[in-house]
């Protein structure tokens, strides 16, 4: 097989595992020669919805949020349904997603723009051979059904028998048509909510990334454009909040849970819909990294440095030598010129992010993070300097 360029992360651009899925987009342009005919046309749109409830109710809402409760038998249908959208096994897909949500946006994420850039965030990640193993740790209550383990062992199998009845319904125009265009549109569309919703949209929820709530996203893929919502409350079933948040899979997981087919559906709690409810200790601390890097340590401490008398600058570097993790204190209770306010710390988070109960604290510890960084620099050796 030929080699390519590297992906943004360094794995191969081409590999076994990615195939399929530059396979069935170049069998999108075989309509040219099969036609499009009204009957694969309504396929291809009836499948699109289908399957993208597969994925948001299916994939994302029950097999990586278990959002609800069902038996075996539907947990099976989902799991045929989800993998005929030719994205990966249903505990791929779940491990991936999980991954995403314990490092959103962090150098650990992998489809985030802030990290890779918007190609990468959409397609790029998939053609990182590093992202093709399935981590089954993260996946355990999921991994201990066999009939799960055997839909992950032939992950292909759901796709190929969807291809073939829809050529078998509507021939080649149906193949194309319905099956290749509609595969491709839900790719797409799931995909713009790892690219899309991580750079366009609102922002309600404090969630330490870069997480947005887009509505034109959400009319797509069947409500999954809540996407802030959704980072503020993961095992939410429901992530339009409001009632103008159109969220058309939590419409058809109620109709599905009214007919008894699942139970137990989750919602976010009272306090998050009043916006009375703080962010996580993690949300906290990722926003309050972010804002502290705003700033920048190694300008600060240099402007110290030549604003200071040599053995000012002496007795403070031996301080903060003793002071080791009080060194934000000390540097505080010094109020030098050259080191910015807490005021201007508070207005760059105005700018930065959503209202939140949590501010003063998330600008304390932003502060806080931002004064142990000059404080760093100032105690190390000349040679030694970032």
């Amino acid at each position: 097989m030929t080699r390519v360029t590297t992906a943004p992360s360094g794995g191969d651009i081409v590999h076994p595992s990615a195939l399929p899925f530059i396979l069935v987009h170049l069998g999108c342009f075989a309509a040219i020669w099969s036609g499009v005919t009204w009957q694969a046309a309504a396929l291809g749109i009836g499948l699109y919805w289908l399957r993208m409830f597969a994925i948001t109710g299916g994939y994302h809402r029950y097999f990586s949020h278990r959002a609800y409760a069902t038996g075996r038998v539907f947990q099976f249908v989902l799991a045929v349904l989800a993998q005929s959208t030719a994205q990966k096994s249903v505990l791929w897909w779940a491990a991936k997603h999980r991954h995403h949500h314990l490092h959103s946006d962090t150098a650990e994420d992998i489809h985030s723009p802030r990290q890779g850039g918007f190609f990468h965030s959409h397609v790029g990640w998939i053609f990182d051979r590093r992202n093709d193993p399935t981590d089954l740790v993260k996946v355990e209550d999921l991994a201990r059904y066999p009939e799960l383990r055997w839909l992950h062992r032939f992950e292909l199998l759901p796709p190929a028998v969807l291809a073939g009845l829809c050529f078998l319904v509507a021939g080649w125009p149906g193949l194309v048509v319905g099956f290749c265009w509609s595969t491709v549109a839900v790719y797409h569309a799931t995909f713009c909510i790892n690219s899309l919703a991580h750079v366009h949209g609102t922002r309600r929820y404090v969630t330490g990334d870069d997480s947005r709530n887009n509505p034109l996203l959400a009319v797509l893929t069947m409500g999954e454009g809540w996407h802030n919502n959704h980072h503020a409350c993961q095992s939410s079933a429901r992530q339009g909040f409001r009632w103008w948040e159109v969220d058309t899979t939590y419409y058809v997981l109620r109709l599905l849970a009214a007919a008894g087919v699942i139970r137990g559906l989750k919602a976010p709690p009272e306090a998050l819909l009043r916006d009375e409810q703080p962010p996580g200790a993690r949300a906290l601390h990722r926003t309050a990294e972010r804002l502290a890097a705003r700033f920048n340590p190694l300008e600060a401490a240099d402007a110290i440095r030549l604003g200071s008398q040599t053995g000012e600058l002496a007795a403070l570097k031996e301080a903060l030598v003793h002071a080791r993790e009080r060194a934000a204190e000390l540097l505080a209770g010094l109020h030098l010129p050259h080191i910015p306010g807490r005021m201007e710390f508070a207005r760059e988070a105005r700018r930065q992010f959503a209202k939140t109960k949590a501010f003063d604290e998330i600008v304390d510890r932003a502060r806080d993070l931002f004064l142990a960084a000059v404080g760093e620099q100032l105690a190390r050796p000349a040679e030694q300097r970032a």
